[in-house]
């Protein structure tokens, strides 16, 4: 059975009301909740950037059932990696058994605007991000940690109050690289859907197996995370409108590279049409359809689908996934996952 998750645009509304679309996510059915970590929004004008450890205390406070955790927090430059540790395992402590990290390497539009940093090439990004999880595990695991890395450092730094057990570990993961890193190491897999099928396909989970099998690690264990973006309405036209919230996500990503002022995010993602913004999407207003196209990702081997709607309606979208389309998801069982990618 796949779990069946939604997406909080923590940079589309504001906290309080991003709070009871929340709460309306557990109400209508959703098994997890997954809220971004940004600085800044991709876009300036009704933009939104709350904290996210912040946000997600008082949803796990408002709720009782769903998984929480990020997708995805940056843990290398806003933030140290002992502090994110720290955060992390309160909220551990708060709802035990429904909380998750997980991490990425980060977008210089959150990051530099609030560190003035020059923003490194990804070999050091990559290596920072290994640090920085390898450090957030020792953490967890150990008392009085002394961490001497080429990024990092701390001195006999102890986490008083952290659950019993770890907490688990999602890594995103774009390409090969990270999906193996994520099979040899991690718990969970995320990534985001409307790539093409080939890179999920042919790239990304047959890295994660091979990850898995070099570590001596059962690849099923390892839940794969997808971000879906739907658009669903009964109004076509609706729907795909909708995606215009969004339309930076249809920007090619050359024209997005060391762009940090959402001003001008916003202004390069107006210049696409409404056609060009919903490529990414899976724009819908039959339910058949609909469920056919998100089964491809099922089918693949996904297990977590995290459903990312772009509508101002949110309440409307999950009055009409919990009726039309959730329960049909949940008859969905994953396919088998691919070989291991060879060398």
């Amino acid at each position: 059975m796949v779990k069946l998750g939604y997406k909080a645009s923590a940079e589309q509304f504001g906290p309080r009301q991003l709070l009871e679309f929340g709460v309306l996510a557990e109400q209508a059915g959703f098994d997890s909740v997954m809220v971004s970590d940004h600085f800044q929004p991709w876009k300036h004008t009704d933009g939104h950037a709350p904290y996210s450890f912040a946000w997600l205390g008082a949803l796990g406070e408002r709720t009782s059932r769903i998984t929480i955790g990020t997708s995805v927090l940056t843990p290398t430059f806003r933030y140290h990696p002992s502090v994110v540790a720290q955060a992390v395992a309160t909220l551990g402590v708060l709802f035990p058994g429904r909380v998750l990290l997980g991490v990425g390497t980060g977008e210089s539009l959150n990051e530099v605007p609030a560190t003035a940093m020059e923003w490194p090439e990804y070999r050091e990004r990559l290596g920072r991000f290994r640090e920085a999880v390898d450090l957030i595990e020792k953490l967890w695991r150990e008392d009085f940690v002394t961490y001497e890395g080429e990024y990092y450092q701390t001195s006999n730094a102890t986490i008083y109050d952290k659950p019993d057990a770890p907490l688990p570990v999602y890594l995103a993961a774009g390409g090969p690289r990270m999906a193996r890193y994520a099979g040899r190491t991690a718990q969970g897999m995320i990534c985001t859907s409307g790539k093409g099928e080939e890179l999920y396909r042919d790239s990304l989970l047959p890295a994660l197996v091979e990850g898995a099998v070099k570590a001596s690690r059962d690849p099923r264990d390892i839940e794969r995370m997808i971000e879906v973006k739907v658009s669903f309405d009964t109004d076509h036209e609706r729907a795909l409108s909708d995606t215009r919230n969004w339309a930076a996500l249809g920007l090619p990503a050359e024209s997005k590279v060391g762009v940090e002022d959402p001003r001008e995010m916003e202004r390069l993602a107006d210049s696409l049409t409404t056609e060009e913004a919903a490529k990414r999407w899976i724009v819908s207003s039959d339910a058949d359809e609909h469920v056919e196209m998100i089964r491809r990702y099922v089918d693949l081997g996904f297990t977590h689908l995290v459903f990312h709607a772009p509508g101002d309606d949110q309440a409307r979208f999950m009055e009409l996934y919990a009726e039309r389309v959730l329960p049909r998801l949940r008859d969905l069982t994953p396919g088998p996952l691919p070989a291991p990618a060879s060398d």
